[in-house]
């Protein structure tokens, strides 16, 4: 069963109410989608597939499998012979690219490169909120300006790096465990080759498969409350492979820690509108973002309700 896959150069052309329509599906009954033709140059990509590699190998693999947590502990288990599985841990090798933070020093083009395909990537996240706002019946700019806590520009655009390894035992560690992502819209541009991504639908893990040069899409927990639940966010988690070092660059688009997430009015019934029956509340993203820390792994539900806008 096949994640849809989306030709979102169709959105400017005759074939834009085929593509809403699409989107509409893989927002309302899947939470995942892959986009293809969305505009970002094939040299680009190409481009963030190379410095992605060097840098892992580069500055990343040795100290990975010498002094790493998830490779130190995995060890330790196996030792113990005990067959057990190691429940609190990933398999993945990770940072965290932000305007804030420093970037890898020593890959050439590292940087020019992915500030280049970072900012190509929110130009797409946002031309896809405006279809979501649409497909929504909001105001358009809706979401993001909820995002940005009004006007202006203070939402949070972030892109994690993530590199999983060969896996000696992957049936003793997850790559990723499972979990619903925090954020808004979540732009991932996965390995072509080394698959290991799943998504829970119907009760059945199913594979996201890999699609050269695509940008998957997933919406995060503030669109599920933002629609009204409408739109969900998604269980989804990474297995440990035993062959093949999988690539994995996710970019998030997520509201500002001050900006107030709530139902859109316009979604909700006029006298209900600080909690609908289901209970998606109003909170501050921030606060919500202190739960989910300590909570990421767990039930989505209970973090909603932890933190009602009082």
């Amino acid at each position: 069963m096949p994640i849809p896959v989306i030709d979102f150069s169709k959105l400017d052309g005759p074939g834009r109410p085929e593509a809403m329509a699409q989107i509409a599906t893989g927002c309302e009954e899947w939470g995942f989608f892959q986009l293809v033709n969305h505009g970002i140059p094939v040299e680009l990509l190409e481009r963030v597939k190379k410095v992605s590699s060097e840098c892992y190998k580069l500055e990343r693999e040795e100290s990975f499998f010498k002094s790493s947590t998830p490779v130190k502990l995995l060890k330790e288990l196996v030792d113990k012979k005990s067959g057990d599985k190691l429940e609190n841990i990933d398999w993945e090798d990770v940072f965290l690219l932000s305007d804030d933070n420093e970037w890898p020093p020593n890959t050439i083009a590292f940087k020019e490169t992915m500030t280049e395909y970072r900012t190509e990537l929110k130009k797409l996240a946002e031309k896809l909120m405006e279809a979501m706002d649409e497909n929504l019946g909001i105001p358009k700019g809706y979401i993001k300006k909820a995002f940005n806590g009004g006007e202006g520009e203070k939402a949070f655009f972030g892109t994690k790096v993530s590199h999983y390894p060969p896996c000696p035992h992957p049936e003793m560690v997850s790559g990723l465990r499972a979990h619903t992502d925090a954020g808004g819209i979540i732009l991932l541009f996965q390995d072509d080759e080394v698959g290991g991504l799943e998504i829970l639908k119907g009760g059945e893990w199913i594979d996201v498969q890999p699609l050269p040069n695509s940008i998957v899409i997933n919406t995060g927990d503030q669109i599920e409350v933002l629609s009204n639940g409408r739109y969900k966010s998604v269980w989804h988690r990474v297995q440990a492979l035993p062959n093949g070092t999988r690539r994995s660059i996710a970019s998030f688009y997520n509201p500002s820690y001050n900006a107030t997430i709530g139902p859109a009015t316009q979604l909700i019934e006029k006298e209900n509108k600080d909690i609908n029956q289901f209970g998606y509340p109003k909170f501050v993203f921030g606060d919500y973002m202190s739960i989910y820390t300590e909570q990421k792994f767990l039930p989505k539900e209970p973090r909603f309700h932890a933190v009602r806008f009082v």
